[in-house]
């Protein structure tokens, strides 16, 4: 088992939240001493030249984080106009943004199923959504909000322009095609050509 190779791959799944030397431990099942190797091994690895992230430690947590040297290409990334192709699960975002506004980036990850915190990040960047307060519960979490970019993009005077929900599933039920998913016309032609 390569301790180094399952950091990296925890670490990478848990984005911005980070997990702490405990955390690794205990995911992981191995001694506190094994978590710090395998973490001194990537930090070996990442500080060579061909490498794009390093491992921080932020706070208590340690996270994958990009290299401050290479700084402007993201700049450029997030400025280009070609980069604002937006893909599935940063349109699934948006969407839930955009009908419960106000809402908090755990409210989102509970309505996806899977943790936001890189979309949202991805979204602020790109300018679609924007912090607009902080929530009243426990830990007071940010608040966010769509932007007038958001209705830009989409060609929308304001947010009430938004399809209701009950258009959108009208439309979404309507465009469902009741094919068989196993059966295509294509496979046949291939198994008779055969």
């Amino acid at each position: 088992m390569k301790v180094d190779a399952i950091i990296e791959g925890l670490l990478f799944v848990v984005g911005e939240d980070g997990l702490t030397l405990q955390q690794l431990q205990e995911i992981i099942g191995v001694s506190m001493d094994d978590v710090k190797n395998g973490l001194s091994v990537l930090r070996e690895k990442y500080e060579k030249d061909d490498s794009g992230i390093r491992i921080n430690m932020l706070g208590n947590k340690m996270k994958l984080t990009t290299k401050v040297e290479h700084r402007d290409y993201y700049i450029k990334l997030i400025e280009n106009p070609g980069s604002n192709v937006l893909s599935q699960s940063a349109l699934e975002t948006l969407a839930i943004v955009a009908y419960n506004q106000p809402i908090t980036r755990l409210d989102v990850d509970e309505i996806r199923g899977v943790s936001s915190s890189q979309m949202i990040r991805k979204l602020v960047a790109k300018g679609f959504i924007k912090e607009v307060g902080r929530s009243e519960v426990v830990g007071r979490p940010i608040l966010y909000s769509t932007t007038s970019e958001f209705l830009d993009y989409f060609g929308l005077a304001t947010i009430s322009d938004l399809p209701s929900m009950e258009e959108f599933v009208a439309a979404v039920d309507d465009d469902k095609d009741d094919t068989d998913l196993y059966h295509s016309k294509y496979s046949e032609e291939v198994i008779e050509e055969l």
